[in-house]
C-alpha cells in the first residue's frame, strides 16, 4: 500500500529510506531504524504499537504520561503534588536556565510523576520517572514527590508501583539529590511494615543513585526486555576495573539470570501481569 501511494504514477513525492539518517533530513522525520532487527520502521507505526517495534518487539523510550496512559485505566489517575517544583538551593551554575530548559521540552515540572488510580479496577499509587527530563535525575523534588506518594498509599492502604527511569543523582543538587536516597528507602521500609506490597518497574535506563535506592527495594522487581541497570555504566565500570565484561552486562536478561530480578515483562503485557500479581496479594 505504501509502495502503491509513493509509486510514481501517481505522481507522488518519494522518500528514499536511508540507513544512515542524516540530522534534519526528510527520512528521520517518517522513520526510525531499528537497531536491534535494523529494519526501518515508520515512526507513526511504532507510537501506535506502545513504542515497540511491530518487526522484533524491541522496546524504544516512552513518555511518562504514556506510561501513566499505558497502566492507568482511562480518566482514573489524579496527579500529586503536580505544583512542586525545583530551585536552586546550592546556587549551581546555569542550574535555573537548565530546569527552565528541561521544563519546556518535557512540558513537566520536574523528573517524577506521581498520583493515584485505578489499574484493571484496582487502586493503585503510581510514580512514573520522566527520563525526558533532567535524564529523570533525583533532586530533592523526585524525592519528595515519590516520598510524599509512599505515605498517601500508608495512610489509605494502597499498593505503590513506581516506574524508574533514570540516570542517577542529580549532580547539581550535591547532597541534598543523594539524601533522596535515605529518605525514599525509609518511606518504603515504613511501607512494608504496614503490609503493603510495592511494585518497581524498571526501564531503560535505570541506574546511579536510583538503583541504589527504591528502584531495587521492591517487593516483586519487574523489568522491560533489554533495559540497562546498575549502578555505574558499563563503560565507567570497564575503564575502572581494566577488564572486559560479560556479553550483555548489565541488561534485564543478565540480571534475572544473576538473581537481581523477578520477571522480566514486555511493555504490552506489563498491566495485565501487575494486575496479576496485585491479585494474589489479595487486591
Amino acid at each position: 500500500m505504501i509502495k502503491k501511494l509513493l509509486s510514481k504514477e501517481k505522481g507522488y513525492a518519494q522518500v528514499s529510506v536511508n540507513k544512515k539518517f542524516k540530522s534534519k533530513s526528510v527520512d528521520e522525520k517518517f522513520w526510525i531504524k531499528c537497531e536491534n532487527c535494523n529494519n526501518n520502521i515508520f515512526i507513526k507505526e511504532v507510537e501506535e504499537n506502545l513504542s515497540l517495534c511491530p518487526k522484533c518487539d524491541r522496546h524504544f523510550k516512552l513518555s511518562a504520561r504514556g506510561r501513566v496512559d499505558l497502566l492507568i485505566d482511562e480518566k482514573t489517575f489524579e496527579e500529586l503534588d503536580g505544583e512542586l517544583v525545583s530551585i536552586n538551593i546550592l546556587e549551581f551554575p546555569e542550574y535555573e536556565e537548565k530546569l527552565e530548559r528541561y521544563s519546556a521540552k518535557s512540558k513537566e515540572k520536574d523528573a517524577v510523576i506521581t498520583g493515584y488510580g485505578k489499574l484493571d479496577g484496582i487502586d493503585v499509587i503510581l510514580c512514573v520517572m520522566n527520563s525526558e527530563f533532567m535524564m529523570g535525575s533525583m533532586g530533592y523534588i523526585v524525592g519528595e514527590k515519590i516520598t510524599r506518594a509512599i505515605e498517601y498509599a500508608i495512610d489509605n492502604n494502597l499498593p505503590v508501583i513506581i516506574v524508574c527511569a533514570s540516570g542517577g543523582a542529580r549532580m547539581q543538587e550535591g547532597i541534598i539529590s543523594l539524601m533522596q536516597m535515605a529518605k525514599t528507602s525509609q518511606a518504603l521500609n515504613k511501607l512494608s511494615q504496614n503490609g503493603l506490597p510495592y511494585i518497581s518497574v524498571l526501564t531503560d535506563p535505570t541506574t546511579g543513585g536510583v538503583t541504589a535506592s527504591f528502584a531495587m527495594l521492591g517487593d516483586v522487581i519487574i523489568a522491560e526486555p533489554n533495559a540497562l541497570i546498575g549502578f555505574a555504566g558499563p563503560r565507567v565500570i570497564k575503564q575502572t576495573i581494566k577488564q572486559d565484561l560479560p556479553e550483555g552486562f548489565q541488561k534485564s536478561e543478565f540480571l534475572l539470570e544473576h538473581g537481581f530480578l523477578d520477571l522480566i515483562v514486555s511493555r504490552k503485557d506489563m498491566k495485565n501481569k501487575i494486575h496479576q500479581i496485585l491479585r494474589m496479594h489479595g487486591y
